[in-house]
């Protein structure tokens, strides 16, 4: 007998949206959007976006947990989700091409001076470059960072790219390990952070990676919000160093109003819309993650904890 689809979505975004995409992929399973509704009976799958505390552990029965965000590491931080229920990341195609447009915006504009001529208040011409004289280095070869380096290597930038395994991206020169990371920004004119979150990748977006790059460089961060470290940042756009950085994710989010990166003339805010989760596409991808834990198989992109991704 087939096991009774139950799912709890634990999210603080649309959950009632959300709730309505799995009902029309599963038209008899139950599905609760608040704790006060369990019932004491397993339920079996957790669709999770970034819950209280203490949330997820509290699910009676867990098996699978489908994460709504490119990034779990809230989901495997001690006491919420069980070592032994695997937790499957969502790799949409949509959010990859969302955050493919938002790299190629925010880097086309440093690229053109675009953000200096909309404040210029003169008839100025600024020292326009071509995109084959750049040198653009994507932290992240996943299928994010994947994406992202093939793009901007067809637009014609030089493109490099640096993973922990050295993964090969077509049309880039890739780059692995604590001295390919030095390697790869060393006179980079731009570097785009998509990388996870780990231990060996927090604080990575520091005054030395940006003293390597050349001087006058662009930062893009839209991995995580601990890669940066802000006042190494906000003291090299200050000396001139670098000349630009946009950025999607921060430590405490919201950004708060008092912080000094609003109001840095050389930083643009994004409020962490460069991958946003497409409910449509993102319920029908977990909709087959649950389809295949029913018959009896493991879904794909499932999170190695060893590794925090």
């Amino acid at each position: 007998m087939m096991e009774k689809i139950r799912i709890f979505i634990a999210s603080k975004g649309n959950p009632k949206a959300l709730a309505k995409g799995f009902r029309d992929q599963f038209p008899h399973a139950e599905i609760f959007t608040d704790p006060a509704e369990f019932d004491g009976a397993p339920i079996p799958y957790i669709v999770a976006g970034k819950p209280d505390p203490g949330v997820l552990a509290a699910v009676p029965g867990a098996k699978l947990v489908l994460s709504l965000n490119a990034g779990i590491e809230h989901l495997v931080s001690p006491g919420e989700v069980p070592k032994e229920v695997p937790i499957v990341r969502l790799v949409d195609p949509a959010m990859t091409e969302g955050m493919s447009d938002w790299v190629l915006a925010v880097v086309l504009e440093w690229h053109r001076n675009l953000a200096i001529y909309r404040s210029d208040e003169c008839w100025t011409r600024r020292e326009e470059r071509l995109s084959r004289d750049r040198v653009v280095t994507v932290l992240g070869a996943g299928a994010l960072g994947g994406r992202v380096a093939r793009l901007l290597g067809t637009i014609g930038f030089q493109t490099r790219v640096w993973s922990r395994s050295g993964r090969k991206v077509e049309g880039a020169v890739a780059f692995a390990g604590p001295d390919g990371l030095v390697d790869a920004t060393t006179g980079a004119d731009a570097v785009v952070n998509l990388l996870p979150m780990t231990p060996e990748t927090e604080g990575v977006m520091n005054a030395a990676l940006f003293a390597r790059m050349a001087p006058g460089g662009f930062i893009a961060s839209a991995g995580r919000g601990a890669h940066l470290v802000d006042q190494d940042l906000i003291d090299a756009l200050d000396s001139g160093q670098l000349s630009g950085a946009a950025l999607d994710v921060f430590r405490i989010e919201p950004l708060p109003e008092t912080d000094p990166l609003w109001q840095h003339p050389k930083v643009l805010v994004t409020p962490h819309v460069a991958a946003p989760t497409q409910p449509g596409s993102a319920v029908r991808i977990m909709a087959e993650s649950i389809r295949c834990h029913l018959s009896g198989g493991m879904p794909v992109d499932l999170v190695d904890r060893t590794r925090g991704y």
